[in-house]
């Protein structure tokens, strides 16, 4: 059972069969979003699809901040990420037509705890290059 199908940019169906969600700056007790906590959110979200996927691969998905108009502190200016990290795990038909499926892991972040799906997913998560980044499997 697949949580939800997204249609890629490319046209590609996939299907969403594992989610993990977290708050982008939950446990964050002292300081201010800025360019040095966002890049560090980042890689920690990359980190975290490698180790809970680590036979398959995975792509982030760069995310794109808004600076709201506030007054730089001393780490610089504020640099917000949306409020949702995301971790899923996709399935679709095979890139190669011997084998049973292709497989991609995907980081990405998202203003609201939905579940994407159809065309209406974030248009940065829709427009990922399947063919170039999954990876067939055999069942």
């Amino acid at each position: 059972m697949s949580l939800g199908h997204i249609v890629l940019l490319s046209g590609r169906w996939i299907q969403l069969v594992e989610l993990r969600i977290s708050s982008t700056y939950g446990g964050m007790l002292a300081g201010y979003p800025c360019k040095r906590v966002n890049d560090r959110r980042i890689s920690r979200l990359r980190q975290q699809a490698e180790t809970a996927y680590p036979s398959t691969p995975v792509h982030l998905v760069q995310p794109t901040p808004e600076y709201p108009d506030r007054a730089p502190g001393r780490l610089g200016p504020v640099e917000v990420l949306p409020g949702v990290a995301c971790v899923g795990l996709f399935d679709s038909a095979p890139l190669a037509t011997a084998m049973d499926g292709s497989v991609l892991a995907a980081a990405w972040f998202q203003p609201a705890p939905e579940v994407p799906a159809g065309e209406n997913a974030d248009a940065a998560l829709r427009a990922i290059t399947w063919e170039a980044l999954a990876e067939d499997y055999e069942l």
